[in-house]
């Protein structure tokens, strides 16, 4: 049987694709697909951390906008995704996925504090870890969450789903001219304010080699071609050979 071509990594997912068609709150069915694709890749020995967002229920930089205290609109973000990340648990243990939802923030009565020896443990122990409540602190992305907790657990890659099939120099959905870039390094992502991730995102996961790779959440299957290594999305990394082509 062929092997996966990562053996432990972070999918970040948006909070808006958690609403599918929507367009805000929880789409069940988009979550159970989700759980069903994490759970083919788990079955093939991977070690699934996730990271999600909250911009489906709460954007912490919106409240902001509109004269809300930054720190307290993005507290309040952080805890709109521990709402997601429990329909996420919800759905993985329904189908017999042995999963951990681990928060940054402390809420003992819904999920286990985050500690990073105890996350590296339940993944070893192949269950999958959702990461809760970001980074903890304001002024700090979910992006950020999943390059930092990337890091800390020595993840191989981190996985970003989006609703598009890769990096795009202009917004594909607005341009139908853009150009997809299938290939690029983290300077390149910085550089040219590409939206990847967000620019503290992104030197974090330079500074410590993490390569990224941006897929079409909305085809299914996609999360275990990129496991599998199949040339699909955007690759950013700082290793470029120039061998990912339409």
């Amino acid at each position: 049987m062929e092997q996966p071509k990562y053996r432990r990594i972070v999918l970040k997912l948006s909070g808006e694709a958690l609403a599918g068609q929507q367009k805000f709150g929880i789409d069940p069915d988009v979550v159970n697909s989700i759980a069903e694709q994490v759970k083919e890749i788990s079955l093939l020995g991977v070690e699934v951390a996730i990271v999600v967002g909250a911009g489906n229920i709460w954007r912490g930089i919106a409240g902001s906008s509109k004269g809300m205290d930054r720190a307290t609109a993005d507290y309040m973000g952080m805890l709109a995704t521990v709402i997601n990340s429990m329909a996420l648990l919800d759905a993985l243990e329904k189908i017999g996925v042995d999963t951990r939802v681990l928060t940054a923030i402390e809420m003992r009565e819904v999920a286990e504090p985050y500690i990073r020896r105890r996350a590296i443990r339940h993944l070893e122990k192949k269950r999958v870890v959702i990461f809760g409540a970001g980074t903890g602190n304001p002024y700090f992305s979910t992006d950020t969450a999943a390059a930092l907790r990337a890091a800390e657990i020595e993840a191989d890659v981190i996985l970003m789903a989006k609703q598009v099939d890769g990096v795009y120099d202009s917004d594909p959905m607005k341009n139908p001219n853009a150009k997809k870039f299938y290939e690029l390094g983290y300077i390149d992502v910085l550089n040219k304010g590409l939206g990847v991730m967000d620019s503290t995102a992104t030197s974090l996961c330079m500074d410590n080699k993490i390569p990224i790779i941006v897929f079409n959440l909305n085809v299914r299957g996609n999360i275990k071609k990129v496991v599998m290594g199949e040339n699909i999305g955007t690759y950013v990394g700082g290793e470029l050979n120039g061998q990912r082509h339409n």
